[in-house]
């Protein structure tokens, strides 16, 4: 029990840190230099060297995700589409509205990366690593897995880029 109890605090824990460090990146990521992938590189490679240091042999994974506004990337709400089988998934040939224009159906309405000026940018890091202690003789998964994500605004130096019209397209 007692083992079970530090696993848990130290899950706590590195939640707690996860959350510290990518709500730090993503305050630099704001700058105007952030939307330079090699920024973006570097301050990834910081992130994943600051994790590294409290799960040695964790592994690490990033997503950035820009919306035109806050309120749409807080919502993450799916492009509009019909859903003719009624699954909720936008399978082959069901028409969809591309409200971004990038070909591609949106689950959260977002395009990849990190936008440019005015965008906003929700930024998620996943860390898997082993357990501290081994319970998988008891049921338990051997890896802990965490995901942690921020939303910040990139810095208006410069014009936002704006849409154009939504297009009508099929799903693949």
């Amino acid at each position: 029990m007692l083992l079970g109890t530090f696993d848990m605090a130290h899950g706590l824990y590195m939640q707690t840190e996860l959350q510290g460090i990518i709500q730090k990146a993503g305050r630099d990521l704001t700058l105007e230099t952030g939307t330079e992938a090699a920024k973006q590189a570097a301050l990834d490679a910081s992130v994943e060297a600051r994790l590294k240091n409290l799960a040695k042999n964790a592994t690490v994974t990033f997503s950035r995700r820009y919306f035109k506004d806050f309120t749409k990337a807080a919502q993450a709400t799916a492009e509009p589409f019909t859903d003719t089988n009624a699954n909720g998934r936008c399978d082959a040939g069901e028409p969809y509205q591309d409200n971004n224009n990038n070909s591609v159906w949106d689950k959260d309405g977002g395009d990849s990366g990190q936008g440019g000026a005015k965008d906003n940018v929700v930024y998620t890091v996943s860390i898997s690593y082993p357990r501290m202690f081994k319970f998988g003789m008891i049921g338990l998964p051997t890896t802990t897995n965490l995901t942690a994500s921020t939303v910040l605004a990139n810095q208006p130096y410069g014009d936002q880029a704006s849409y154009a019209t939504p297009t009508q397209r099929n799903c693949t």
